[in-house]
């Protein structure tokens, strides 16, 4: 698709008058279309209040239903607005959602909820083939203090050839984006075998838990986390107290355990 303007007409006079931005505290986070593990409970309320504690600037979501019309009938305390949206509250005034999996009762994809405005973005496909539809969610950041600043919001495939590709994909947005702007890649890399950091580090992105803790964070399944699917990229950045967010209420709220890091701009 191409790419969606969604700050026009907005203040720009008091983004250049606001204070220089030096730091961003980012969030990601595997929403399982806001059910618990197995599918067992609808915990999306939950979720919110929970999301909205830790006072991130940006947060960004996979897995998020942009509509489902069975489930909506189904439970009571289905939001009457997209899962994006009804996240976001009030205390994210800007979002953005890339669908990426469609069918007859609705879709789902990544989102972005942003503190920050969001200047225009991209769902970019890197579906490779099969019924596993994937995008990358571009969107450029007007930040006070800063050019713009790229925020990619990722959740890969299952089979490694195709994250391979995927990976390469991403590579070639990374390519294209000006070198000393901020770019902060994170999502679920689906990447057990652990191969992105060196695929990616060849397009300059450093993962946040490797930098800090020496390998990315154990994350999957989130009530013993194992694997280390998900993952936090910096290029032009630099990263902070990365946490991954193991205790209760966060246990319980999703199969993925949750990310956080503060990002030095």
């Amino acid at each position: 698709m191409s790419a969606v303007s969604v700050t026009e007409g907005k203040p720009r006079q008091e983004l250049q008058q606001a204070a220089p931005v030096r730091s961003l505290r980012v969030m990601t986070l595997n929403v399982h279309k806001g059910f618990n593990v197995f599918n067992r409970r609808h915990i999306l309320p939950e979720l919110r209040d929970a999301v909205t504690t830790l006072s991130a600037d940006l947060v960004f979501l996979q897995e998020v239903h942009g509509e489902h019309r069975k489930h909506s009938l189904r439970y009571r305390d289905w939001p009457g607005v997209p899962q994006y949206e009804y996240l976001a509250d009030s205390m994210w005034p800007d979002f953005a959602y890339g669908r990426n999996a469609v069918y007859p009762d609705g879709d789902h994809g990544n989102a972005l909820l942003s503190h920050y405005p969001i200047r225009e973005y991209e769902n970019r496909d890197v579906s490779i083939h099969g019924t596993e539809r994937r995008g990358l969610l571009h969107c450029r950041l007007a930040v006070p203090g800063q050019a713009t600043v790229h925020a990619i919001c990722v959740h890969l495939g299952l089979r490694h050839k195709h994250r391979l590709q995927q990976m390469r994909l991403l590579c070639e947005l990374m390519d294209s984006l000006p070198s000393d702007e901020a770019v902060i890649v994170a999502g679920d890399f689906n990447d057990w075998r652990l191969k992105a950091d060196g695929v990616l580090a060849e397009c300059g992105l450093q993962e946040a838990f490797a930098n800090c803790q020496g390998r990315p964070a154990k994350t999957f399944p989130a009530h013993w986390p194992l694997l280390r699917l998900d993952r936090i990229y910096v290029r032009s950045a630099t990263c902070r107290n990365p946490k991954a967010l193991y205790r209760k209420p966060w246990s319980h709220l999703s199969d993925h355990v949750p990310l956080i890091a503060e990002i030095g701009l």
